[in-house]
């Protein structure tokens, strides 16, 4: 659970528990997909929350100076903003949640994942160039160990309050 809870990528939390063992890295990969199903909602309420301050254009008002005015509720609505991935990926989990499928395509499914998977992770690898983070310097990674920080410490947290549940 602590690593399906803390590592940030979901290909390396497969590396990280599978390198332990399968039954750690199964624990790890649900951990971390109940993580990602969470994001859907939470980026959901995060984009509603971000667009209460904009404003629309009004051509209708008359006065220039009160031409502005806070975006009305299916204003800020259709402004929502989500990634499309955590809604398909909730929509699989129901749809093999509720329709039967044999072994052979689960273990055809799997395997389709990880070789797209590990596509990805060349893809990522191709695009990524030294340069590239020299010259961003010196802040980016100081983020990143900051967040590092706070994925050890918070999950660590987290883990142990879940485990006096």
């Amino acid at each position: 659970m602590y690593t399906g809870s803390t590592v940030h990528e979901v290909a390396q939390v497969v590396v990280a528990g599978n390198a332990i063992n399968t039954k750690i890295g199964d624990t790890a990969v649900v951990t971390k997909m109940i993580r990602v199903m969470m994001l859907a909602p939470f980026l959901l309420v995060l984009s509603f929350a971000l667009t209460k301050d904009r404003t629309v254009d009004n051509d209708t008002i008359e006065d220039k100076s009160s031409k502005n005015e806070t975006a009305s509720f299916m204003t800020r609505v259709k402004q929502v903003k989500v990634p499309w991935f955590a809604f398909i990926f909730i929509g699989i989990v129901l749809i093999h949640t509720w329709v039967p499928m044999s072994e052979s395509i689960v273990r055809s499914m799997v395997m389709l994942d990880d070789v797209l998977l590990t596509m990805a992770m060349f893809a990522l690898g191709l695009t990524t160039h030294l340069s590239a983070i020299k010259q961003a310097g010196v802040r980016p990674l100081i983020l990143g160990a900051i967040m590092f920080g706070w994925l050890i410490l918070g999950g660590g947290l987290i883990n142990i309050g879940i485990s006096f549940i």
